[in-house]
């Protein structure tokens, strides 16, 4: 069918683009979130905006999904309560962790809980060696009887099933689960080897219960939204985001909610990355603020750059190793508390705080008038100017500019003893200092040099912020693309169904010949594709890629290592020369007289890329305003005041178009904020192209 629509779930609203994939028309809408159950408003806007496009819903050929529900389940801890089996005498690898400090000093240092507690986890007669060799038989004594007193008395809905060396062997594994789906049906199973068969224990065991945790809420989760979609007549394909840039089917994101972790967020980053591959920009940072959180993602070569590990619920925001970890393959972002909705308030030492709480859509900023009483970073932008109470959402939410006023001056200007536009200012200028200092620490711990980079910046909040961020960074070029403001959904519909697997399997060099080790690629890649058929994508149509993680013998940390395409036995031949060049790329030395080995084998499989060849513009209908529609005073702290500025209506700007600051660029979900010097112009895709100025 010839229509799509993409839908990103925020902390405050909720995006939407629907694409017409023969007339290459987009149209776009956003509402307010329903944090009570964010299928509401998902199933309501889907309606909406089908209304405003001239189209049933039945006549939607796919809807694809980016969801914040697993990473906020896990935070908020408003999962099921799960059971663990585990290898006898391994019970309490979750509690001991890794057994490392992220802060040497800190006397009263403090960890995240493991999701299932000690009481349910309940030990079993087995055991693997390293090499797969069996060193004690399975026995499930005892079990049953723990299972069933667990459901009573702690009314668990799910199990997470976690044996020592499962990834190189996963049989015990799938005995277990096999077992529990025929005395207990109603839990969901989650096998460790089966999530991610990695072989470091506490990892791959924290990612498996971290799924058993969440996968209940999601099965209900998608069951509410295809049921929602079906009452409007929807029956086409419906898909959902994955951290790693790829789409998943329904049931295969039901198996792997883990995989959702940073669904979102991962679609405007591969929107940001197409971008630069069209204007030419190979290498640029990825910005996108919306309502409660910031996200930053470095593009390299035209490619976000990828990890295979992040961090979950963190006790403190910014200190690596505070947090869960989770082996997942994910966009290597950055996301701090910083958004739209994001509370002002003095604290303690009084001084201005600005997030990471949130008012979120309900009650939301105290301009939207729902019943919001504290200050946040929307209300200061709506008293600095930058935002138009008439204007806001295309006319269609108007703001409430006293409210906003008032709540500043209570809680932020008079504790402080400043005027209200200095007080706005603050709130203004705390975010993108927070901002910018985030990502420096993400760019300096990756080796990237901002100043050389450009930044594409997107969300309802991003481009009011992105020329006073990209100052503070040196960056010297700024894109705001068309339709910034719902830009997320838009990269939901341009991602290919794709799923990615990581094995590990230790081997040195030395032991492989040129066909084992085409056989394991070729195992590894048809495994794989297990999941695209799900998804009806012919094998002939996919395409794939192939990563090696290697290390020196005798070392403990590995060097990711692209395969070029060829033959799979003629790269074997090749391997020693790449892995010494990575190796010396990270360390600046290799050592080409000692051997190699083998510890992870990575495959990525996709499906074509939807509308790859279709040029797409933004429905705009009957523009009738002039390029200049107002004028209206904005606070500029070079000018310590209030100063008139133009006001730009962007889809009046057309190609080759300029726009020199201070002005302002209005569109319906979002505002570009220009300073002195800058200067903004029109490309041929409708993007604003913004070279900085060297105001301070």
């Amino acid at each position: 069918m010839r229509y799509r629509i993409g839908v990103d779930i925020g902390g405050t609203f909720t995006d939407f683009a629907l694409f017409d994939d023969h007339s290459g028309a987009v149209h776009t809408h956003k509402q307010l979130t329903t944090p009570g159950d964010p299928a509401i408003a998902v199933i309501e806007g889907t309606a909406t905006l089908c209304r405003a496009a001239g189209i049933a819903p039945g006549d939607l050929g796919t809807v694809v999904h980016g969801t914040t529900l697993v990473t906020n389940a896990v935070i908020e801890r408003k999962g099921v309560p799960t059971a663990m089996l585990v290898t006898r005498g391994f019970r309490d690898v979750l509690d001991i962790a890794l057994e490392r400090r992220y802060d040497l000093f800190d006397l009263r240092i403090r960890f995240p809980e493991p999701v299932v507690p000690r009481a349910l986890r309940f030990e079993v007669d087995e055991r693997r060696g390293y090499d797969g060799r069996e060193l004690r038989p399975l026995s499930l004594d005892g079990i049953e009887a723990a299972l069933a007193g667990a459901i009573a008395q702690r009314k668990i809905e799910a199990v997470a099933v976690c044996f020592l060396h499962s990834y190189y062997d996963p049989s015990n594994e799938q005995t277990v689960v096999d077992w529990v789906h025929r005395r207990f049906p109603g839990l969901a199973v989650s096998a460790s080897a089966e999530v991610f068969p990695f072989m470091r224990e506490y990892e791959r065991w924290t990612t498996a219960c971290l799924n058993a945790y969440v996968r209940p809420v999601v099965d209900r989760y998608i069951s509410r939204l295809e049921q929602g979609l079906g009452s409007l007549g929807f029956a086409g394909k419906f898909l959902i985001m994955s951290s790693s840039g790829g789409t998943l089917t329904a049931e295969v994101a039901r198996r792997f909610p883990v995989r959702m972790l940073e669904s979102g967020p991962a679609a405007g980053a591969l929107m940001a990355a197409r971008h630069g591959r069209v204007l030419g920009l190979p290498q640029l940072l990825s910005f996108d603020m919306g309502g409660t959180t910031a996200k930053g993602c470095i593009v390299q070569g035209g490619e976000p750059l990828k990890r295979y590990e992040m961090e979950v619920a963190r006790v403190h925001e910014f200190k690596r190793g505070s947090g869960l970890p989770v082996k997942i393959p994910v966009l290597d972002m950055i996301e701090i508390g910083a958004g739209g909705g994001s509370l002002a308030e003095v604290d303690e030492r009084g001084t201005l705080r600005v997030g990471p709480r949130s008012a979120g859509a309900d009650p939301g900023p105290a301009c939207y008038g729902r019943g919001g009483r504290y200050p946040t970073l929307t209300d200061a932008n709506l008293v600095l100017g930058y935002l138009d109470s008439a204007s806001f959402l295309g006319g269609k939410m108007a703001l409430d500019l006293e409210a906003a006023k008032s709540a500043i001056r209570q809680s932020v200007a008079e504790p402080l003893g400043v005027t209200l536009e200095r007080a706005a200012w603050g709130i203004h200028e705390v975010i993108s200092e927070d901002v910018a200092r985030a990502f420096r620490v993400h760019a300096s711990e990756r080796g990237v040099d901002y100043r050389r980079c450009a930044m594409v910046a997107f969300g309802g909040s991003g481009p009011l912020h992105a020329v006073r961020v990209a100052r503070k960074l040196r960056i010297p070029r700024v894109v705001c693309p068309w339709g910034a403001g719902v830009m997320s959904a838009f990269g939901l519909l341009t991602s290919p169904v794709g799923f990615e697997l990581v094995r590990s399997h230790r081997v040195g060099l030395d032991r492989l010949t040129p066909n084992s080790f085409a056989e394991q690629l070729e195992r590894l890649a048809n495994d794989a594709m297990q999941f695209l058929d799900g998804a009806g994508i012919p094998r002939s149509e996919a395409r794939r890629s192939f990563r090696l993680d290697l290390r020196y013998d005798g070392q403990g940390y590995e060097v990711e290592v692209p395969l070029p395409d060829g033959a799979a036995p003629a790269l074997l031949l090749d391997l020693p020369r790449l892995f010494a060049a990575a190796y010396a790329l990270v360390f600046g030395q290799s050592f080409e007289d000692w051997p190699v080995e083998i510890v992870a084998w990575k495959v990525e499989v996709q499906g074509p890329v939807p509308g790859e060849h279709v040029s797409y513009s933004l429905a705009q209908g009957n523009t009738t305003e002039p390029v200049v529609k107002a004028r209206r005073p904005i606070y500029l702290p070079e000018h310590a005041g209030a100063v008139e500025v133009p006001v730009y209506d962007r889809y009046s700007l057309k190609p080759g178009m300029r726009v020199a600051g201070p002005a302002l660029v209005e569109e319906r979900e979002s505002t570009c904020v220009l300073g002195a010097g800058d200067v903004a112009a029109i490309d041929a895709q409708g993007n604003l192209v913004i070279d900085l100025g060297e105001a301070a």
